[in-house]
């Protein structure tokens, strides 16, 4: 058994955090957005809805609350540094497609951009806004998914806090002893 330690329950989220970084483009107004996110998670497959946690500090909260849309793209380890300046910038002063040289690409569903160089970029409208103004947790249902052919297992970036990152590791398939019904 492992020996354990107390920890700060400030920083439990190192263990926790849900997924992947991803970077979610907004459009409103003719202005587009970027913005690093790290706070999601999935909450029902069909319909698709995923939860977004984006703080109403962020110049995207605006944007994405009056279109009611935007695309959730999946960078891999290849966009690292790209990644951390989008996080460390605000669409306010810069456009993040032009500074990071990313591609806007146009969406079939939504009116948000997709970003080219992405490994997948999921199209998202506003499905529940119910939690939005208390904890600024917004749901979407994705209603439009755009996947690379390959590689069919990208290497992701995971955040731990305070900078540090883990890349998504070696693939373990379980899937003669998995049932959907044990992730809940």
């Amino acid at each position: 058994m492992p020996r354990k330690t107390d920890f700060p329950v400030s920083r439990v989220r190192q263990y926790l955090e849900p997924g992947p970084i991803v970077l979610v483009s907004s459009k409103w107004r003719g202005a587009t957005n970027i913005m690093t996110l790290g706070w999601h998670t999935v909450l029902e497959f069909t319909p698709s809805l995923i939860g977004l946690v984006i703080s109403s500090g962020n110049h995207s909260h605006r944007m994405i609350r009056d279109s009611r849309e935007c695309v959730i793209n999946l960078p891999t380890t290849a966009l690292t540094d790209t990644v951390v300046g989008i996080g460390n910038t605000t669409g306010a002063e810069i456009d993040k497609f032009e500074h990071f040289n990313l591609t806007a690409q146009e969406a079939e569903k939504v009116g948000a951009p997709l970003i080219g160089e992405c490994h997948a970029s999921l199209e998202c409208r506003l499905h529940d806004d119910a939690l939005v103004e208390r904890y600024d947790f917004f749901i979407f249902e994705v209603v439009k998914a755009h996947v690379a052919v390959s590689p069919k297992h990208p290497e992701t970036l995971h955040y731990t806090g305070d900078g540090v990152f883990m890349v998504s590791g070696r693939i373990i398939s379980r899937r003669l002893q998995f049932r959907p019904e044990m992730l809940g």
